[in-house]
């Protein structure tokens, strides 16, 4: 008795390649095979480019929170002064802040002042948020200290103040320039509160890639900043940094035992956790549609197996009296099936792989084309659209494709493989 073949013998290799090679006229269909590989092909590309791009927004806008803002803010409770003034102050910071650098996994703490005011320069204004921090203080926050555009010296931020790149262009600003910040809350004299305006030489403008923080954001030396918002001898808030801002809720309880009673910590998450939530039911969304804009691209090959089932009938027949069992058959058609797949989701893979890498020449052509104007900082608050291609959505775009193809196309080789020879040779 002859020994059976093996699975996915060499023959039964050749056999699925003629196949998928053999044109109409003899039989085959060849212009289904291409259809169906170039539908499989775009159809990863396209979700390979998303998945690439979401990451690129969440690593981005992570970054440029992170960069620019603290992990973690100790902010103190109101509280009600003696001549019925509510105030919220820190007055011993630099025993505090001192208390949270010594908590496990904090990597700085430092006071600041915080305010908002008009700048104004040659008949110019604009509504800035003013922080008032040591220069040491500001060297140690990467955004600002290594940002994408600096102008200027940050080592003369003693001298004036460091501001964004958008207030800056908001206002024609320039190094070098004296800027005017007006407050409401000035100077207290026996008639009142009366606005309080001073000028300060621009040294250092900087651009950390979010909108929202470059548009609005000007630093001001901390003594400076005490004198000019009336905070002497007290601070608005400790900034501080840990060395794992994703685990950064662990460790609100731990700032909280060392901050002492009468403050709050709000983190980075506590700021921005509805736009990161909103920005993960969004990717899970894209990716349930691009998931069945897979799947239709793989139907493709149903239809296509199914016609070349049928117009290999006789094959099939022929070699079903030649010996071959309903194994080898069904093997034969889902070679030819998963050939495409695979071909097409390596295809798909390399392309989505290169359009996220050379993301930033497509999309400058892209906006010549359209005449520029295509992407608003402002309304989607970083500078450049990003791409950031992370192994695991390579993997999933690859996994679902494959395994798509791989299931439907079992079907119509099923179906090739439980064919009568009989039957399929009564009419030749």
């Amino acid at each position: 008795m002859p020994t059976p073949p093996r699975p996915f013998a060499r023959f039964e290799f050749l056999i699925a390649w003629r196949y998928l090679r053999a044109k109409r006229a003899e039989g085959g269909v060849s212009v289904m095979t291409w259809i169906s590989f170039l539908g499989i092909m775009l159809a990863v590309m396209a979700l390979i480019a998303t998945l690439a791009v979401r990451s690129g927004f969440r690593h981005e806008f992570v970054g440029t929170i992170l960069g620019a803002n603290p992990h973690a803010s100790i902010i103190p409770m109101a509280r009600q002064l003696d001549n019925g003034r509510v105030e919220r102050a820190i007055s011993d910071y630099d025993a505090m802040a001192e208390r949270l650098r010594a908590v496990p996994s904090v990597t700085g703490a430092f006071p600041v002042i915080r305010g908002q005011v008009m700048a104004t320069f040659q008949g110019r204004n604009a509504g800035v948020e003013v922080l008032g921090i040591t220069p040491g203080d500001l060297a140690s926050v990467p955004l600002v200290a290594d940002p994408e555009i600096a102008y200027g010296d940050i080592a003369r931020f003693e001298e004036g103040i460091a501001i964004g790149i958008g207030v800056a262009r908001e206002l024609g600003l320039s190094v070098g320039d004296r800027v005017r910040l007006i407050s409401p809350d000035g100077a207290r004299t026996a008639f009142g509160t009366s606005p309080r305006i001073n000028a300060y030489e621009v040294v250092y403008i900087f651009q950390v890639g979010r909108y929202d923080i470059d548009r609005v954001r000007v630093y001001l030396p901390f003594a400076e900043a005490q004198s000019y918002f009336n905070r002497d001898g007290v601070a608005d808030e400790i900034e501080v940094s840990v060395e794992d801002p994703d685990e950064v809720l662990n460790m609100v309880i731990p700032l909280t035992r060392a901050a002492g009673s009468g403050v709050i910590v709000w983190t980075w998450r506590d700021n921005a956790g509805a736009f990161l939530r909103a920005l993960q039911m969004e990717d899970n969304v894209m990716f349930i549609i691009l998931s069945i804009l897979v799947l239709i691209a793989t139907m493709n090959i149903v239809s296509g197996l199914i016609m070349l089932v049928k117009n290999k009938s006789r094959d099939i027949g022929i070699l079903r009296t030649m010996g071959l069992s309903e194994g080898s058959i069904l093997r034969v058609f889902f070679i030819c099936g998963s050939s495409i797949g695979v071909a097409g989701t390596l295809a798909g893979v390399t392309l989505g792989c290169a359009f996220a890498i050379w993301i930033d020449p497509i999309f400058e052509f892209v906006n010549w084309i359209a005449g520029g104007g295509v992407w608003d900082p402002s309304v989607r608050f970083l500078s450049t659209l990003p791409a950031r291609l992370e192994f695991g959505d390579v993997m999933s775009a690859v996994s679902l494709s494959l395994g798509l193809s791989f299931i439907i196309t079992i079907f119509p080789a099923r179906r090739a493989a439980r064919m009568n020879p009989v039957e399929a040779l009564r009419y030749e």
